[in-house]
């Protein structure tokens, strides 16, 4: 059977993250959580250590992006095989956990996206948003994305270890994602709940949407040659 893991990168979510561990625990066991904390300066570290993670600390903050990536090193070093990313927030609901490995053994190698519906529980800016970055993202990676601001993701080794990224931020989510894609891995999805409650969202609505602007920009210059 393969090795799955759970890599949950955190920031300022010591509010939260106790309560995700926990309902990880319980479906896929203490020994194969890891909680990447990057460099928050609440109780993020002591509380998911409570709850039973493994965890790995940057003294300072360094992005979503490079706290995946820390967690993907380690995630080498311990044989896994493929990963599954959950936000610390507690947007993503554990039980679909089992679902991703389920397509996981079907799909292969590549990249399994939990896809959201864009329904009247996600807000109508974001339902817009996630359209026209779908949309966007598809075209430039030259395969349908359903839902590509979704970090609720299964990532198998052969991709963390062989795609090359430049982006350490949200923005790395997209560019794993074409990039993946233009190097033949599969992207495929899975449903998942839509759960938008009071959590916090360390998304810049501007600062962040212009990196991943920027990185959308320099991928379509390259597939163009320039």
């Amino acid at each position: 059977m393969p090795e799955v893991g759970i890599l949950i990168p955190a920031y300022e979510a010591g509010r939260t993250v106790a309560g995700v561990v926990s309902a990880c625990r319980e479906i896929a066991g203490a020994s194969s959580i890891i909680v990447i904390d990057d460099g928050s300066t609440d109780d993020t570290l002591a509380k998911a250590r409570d709850a039973g993670a493994t965890c790995i600390r940057h003294p300072q903050n360094r992005g979503k992006g490079a706290a995946l990536c820390t967690g993907f090193t380690e995630a080498s070093r311990l044989g896994w095989d493929a990963a599954i990313t959950i936000d610390a927030d507690g947007q993503h609901d554990p039980v679909a956990i089992p679902t991703f490995i389920e397509e996981y053994n079907r799909c292969g190698p590549g990249i399994i996206i939990g896809t959201r519906r864009r329904t009247g529980k996600m807000p109508l800016v974001r339902r817009a948003s996630n359209r026209l970055s779908s949309s966007v993202v598809s075209w430039l990676a030259g395969q349908r994305v359903r839902d590509s601001q979704s970090g609720y993701r299964l990532i198998t080794r052969e991709v963390w270890e062989t795609v090359p990224l430049s982006t350490n931020r949200y923005d790395m989510e997209t560019e794993m994602l074409v990039r993946a894609a233009r190097r033949g891995f599969a992207i495929c999805a899975v449903p998942i709940p839509t759960v938008y409650a009071d959590e916090t969202s360390h998304f810049h609505p501007f600062r962040d949407t212009a990196r991943v602007v920027r990185v959308l920009w320099r991928l379509w210059r390259e597939a163009q040659g320039r």
